[in-house]
């Protein structure tokens, strides 16, 4: 028998009057609370996450999806579950609660991390878990001051220092990472895939596709620099795959801001035969190829998590 949650999410949709393709983006998804990363989600919440998808979603893979897209016999309520950026615990953490209820994924990997590397991100924020408390002055690397006391006070710094320098000149942006890496005096490397498992990525199922070389914003380069970032990440891929990468997901994702037309051409150019963004919405038949909208909702609550999907899907490309 149907929950009244059920029947109210189902009225909510076909009021929408929703159909098309909704693809959900994960990044991380930690084994307990990390109260320097908040916005990620844990393995407890990704299992009723995943849960809600069995129960009122065709979960199918990008292949599959895009196949059924094109050919107009797309599923009603169908969503795919993607990853960006290559993390360990897509492996160790996601992929069981993934292969538990059947579900295919697909990872955007950054090549230029595996087996040792790390996200300029990730390093910010490891270094203010552990740097020294008391003043941080970041004036001589183009950033202001910092106050580290307590728990708070580094997640406000960490968040700060990221959103501050997302958009620097790369060099400028490395500068901002080594400084604090060396004042903290830490190493956490590994948070990343290693070459070999991505290969066991691969060998469970899941579809691999290209994120760049460095998660670079291809807006902020010049055209060979974008070429570069988008093409050589295929090849890295590949040759450790031993096939084809098909799919591509933009660094950070919104039209205009991080991308241009010129780099939805370069990955077409590059061989690429879809590529994804962060643009709020559904994919109809209608919709570019190498332009199809991504979205998660961010609640902690089923029903509002259910609530923010059939609202999102308002939204047609």
């Amino acid at each position: 028998m149907k929950s009244l949650r059920d029947i109210a999410y189902r009225a909510l949709w076909s009021a929408c009057g929703a159909q098309g393709l909704s693809i959900l983006i994960y990044h991380r998804v930690l084994p307990e609370i990390d109260s320097m990363r908040p916005g990620e989600i844990t393995i407890r919440e990704f299992e009723w996450q995943m849960g809600l998808l069995r129960d009122h979603f065709n979960v199918l893979s990008l292949r599959d999806a895009l196949e059924h897209l094109e050919r107009g016999c797309l599923p009603p309520r169908s969503v795919c579950i993607t990853f960006d950026d290559g993390y360990a615990d897509n492996l160790t953490v996601a992929l069981p609660v993934l292969e538990r209820f059947g579900f295919a994924a697909t990872v955007f990997v950054s090549s230029g991390f595996l087996s040792g590397g790390q996200m300029w991100n990730d390093s910010i924020v490891e270094a203010l878990r552990v740097i020294r408390p008391g003043p941080l002055d970041l004036r001589t690397v183009g950033l202001g001051e910092f106050d580290i006391g307590d728990e708070p006070s580094r997640l406000h710094a960490a968040t700060g220092i990221i959103r501050d320098s997302k958009y620097l000149p790369l060099e400028q942006r490395s500068e901002v990472v080594r400084y604090l890496t060396e004042a903290a005096n830490v190493d956490s490397s590994g948070l990343m895939l290693t070459h070999e498992g991505l290969k066991e990525l691969r060998r469970r199922g899941v579809e691999i596709g290209g994120h760049t070389v460095s998660h670079a914003i291809l807006a902020s380069l010049d055209e060979d620099e974008a070429r570069s970032e988008i093409a050589q990440c295929k090849v890295d891929l590949e040759a450790i795959l031993g096939e084809p990468v098909n799919f591509f997901a933009y660094p950070n994702g919104r039209r205009d801001q991080d991308y241009r037309q010129l780099d939805a051409n370069l990955v077409r150019d590059a061989g690429f035969v879809a590529a994804v963004t962060t643009n709020w919405g559904v994919s109809s038949p209608a919709t570019s190829r190498f332009e199809l909208p991504r979205f998660t909702p961010w609640d902690k609550n089923r029903a509002k998590y259910l609530i923010r999907m059939a609202l999102n899907a308002r939204q047609r490309h």
